[in-house]
């Protein structure tokens, strides 16, 4: 396959910086060599993943309120999975008009807007009483959320040499589980001890703390290298960020990326944003302690797959697509095993087995980033990764949709609690866009790979 050469960034003192490449991977040569990395860029990107890490907490405090929310709202579990739709809807459209953001104006900026919108969305969400208000806040969380993880990858993609961005991406995501370890662990007694209002306010205020690291110790990129976008640039033609995003979209390796985004994320995410707690406790007839020990089982789980994936990843960029085949594979496997067993009850040890496969969907979901970073050039990098980040969060956004419709169908009162057989059916949803991505996924790699179509 033939690729552009990178063109230099905008600003006339930059030093672009390579696009790859990784070990054995399609990535183009570097014209020059990339920022070394060391103790400043550990420094920067740890102030960056801080960001990340707290939008997590944000994102995820929903997966352990669910039950709470149905009740202090008087919802079902059509309206109840509203709040995450909305939320993750949000998330997905924001990604590609932050990515030019960022590619413009830098990552530091867009964190910091960022952490101002999910404190305020927080904020509000601990003071709503009603479905509206609640509902408003939800979406404004969903907006700062989505302006920090691309920002922390251009970060990375600055301050580290190219064949370390694998390895930097997993840890990243692997930071963020930190944040979905401290909802499970943390706010889910929280909340039952101290109360809703407390437990969302003391969230929200976590920000102030991140906020003023982030303003006093992070830069864009390592001194030799010129920021991304001096004070003061004005903003582009509206004819250049077309051609920007139309650019990154016409990159067979960014289509890929996005799918594979979709495939390998969406189960992991929807049973960890909102339907795992009611499965368990509902569906299961687990306690709310048991139901959050596999739920912390899960977050474990991920943090120790994407070490693994981030070191194979490293090493060489033919693990990419067996690594995304075998993820995909096994945890569509699992869930059949689980959802046809007899009764509707499966043993622990097998839901605990679902539970560590569905562990490996974010980290493998992550290599859809890898091949936007190694199929374009540094300067479209947070435009190309904000369309590939979409992926995860449509397929997340059409699974929650689809199970809570299909719960309401399924049960004669309309409402909750729902009886093992419904959630049966309802997790049946899955498949459908497991079985879109994959069969998408198949198709990009023959046409990236040069084969026939």
């Amino acid at each position: 396959m033939t690729v552009e050469p990178a063109r230099p960034a905008r600003a006339p003192s930059a030093r672009p910086l390579p696009a790859g490449p990784l070990p054995g991977g399609p990535d183009r040569a570097a014209a020059v060599p990339g920022p070394p990395g060391g103790r400043a860029a550990w420094l920067a990107w740890s102030v960056g993943v801080s960001v990340y890490v707290l939008a997590v907490i944000h994102r995820t405090s929903l997966g352990v309120a669910g039950l709470d929310a149905a009740d202090r709202f008087g919802i079902g579990a059509s309206a109840l999975s509203t709040f995450s739709i909305l939320q993750v809807l949000v998330y997905a459209a924001m990604q590609i008009p932050v990515g030019l953001l960022v590619d413009r104006f830098g990552p530091r900026r867009v964190l910091l807007l960022g952490i101002l919108l999910l404190s305020t969305g927080q904020l509000a969400f601990a003071f709503s009483e009603s479905f509206g208000p609640a509902l408003a806040s939800r979406a404004v969380l969903g907006c700062g959320d989505a302006m920090t993880f691309i920002s922390v990858l251009r970060i990375a993609a600055r301050w580290f040499p190219a064949a370390r961005n694998p390895l930097v991406a997993q840890l990243t995501g692997l930071a963020g589980m930190s944040g979905n370890l401290v909802t499970t662990v943390v706010l889910a007694r929280a909340l039952h001890s101290k109360g809703w209002t407390p437990t969302f306010t003391a969230i929200a205020l976590l920000g102030a703390a991140v906020f003023a690291l982030v303003a006093l110790l992070l830069r864009d990129a390592p001194a030799p290298l010129a920021p991304l976008a001096p004070a003061g640039t004005p903003a582009a033609p509206r004819l250049a960020v077309r051609r920007q995003v139309r650019e990154a979209w016409r990159e067979p390796g960014t289509r890929l990326g996005l799918w594979i985004h979709f495939t390998a994320q969406f189960p992991g995410n929807a049973f960890g944003l909102l339907w795992g707690m009611p499965y368990l406790v509902e569906g299961q007839g687990m306690t709310r302690a048991e139901a959050g020990g596999l739920l912390t089982l899960l977050v474990l789980a991920n943090m120790g797959f994407a070490l693994l994936f981030g070191r194979l990843l490293s090493r060489t960029a033919r693990a990419r697509m067996p690594i995304v085949l075998t993820v995909i594979a096994a945890t569509g496997t699992l869930w059949a095993v689980v959802l046809a067993w007899p009764g509707g009850h499966p043993p622990l040890w097998l839901l605990v087995t679902v539970v560590l496969v569905m562990g490996t969907n974010g980290p493998a979901s992550l290599v859809g980033l890898d091949y936007a970073r190694s199929h374009n050039p540094v300067e479209r990098f947070g435009t190309a990764s904000g369309i590939v980040n979409m992926g995860g969060f449509i397929g997340t956004m059409i699974t929650l949709f689809g199970i809570g419709v299909l719960l309401d169908a399924l049960t004669p009162s309309g409402a909750g609690p729902y009886a093992a057989d419904a959630f049966r059916w309802a997790f049946c949803w899955q498949y459908a866009p497991l079985a879109l991505g994959t069969v998408m996924i198949l198709r990009l790699r023959r046409r990236l790979t040069g084969a026939p179509a």
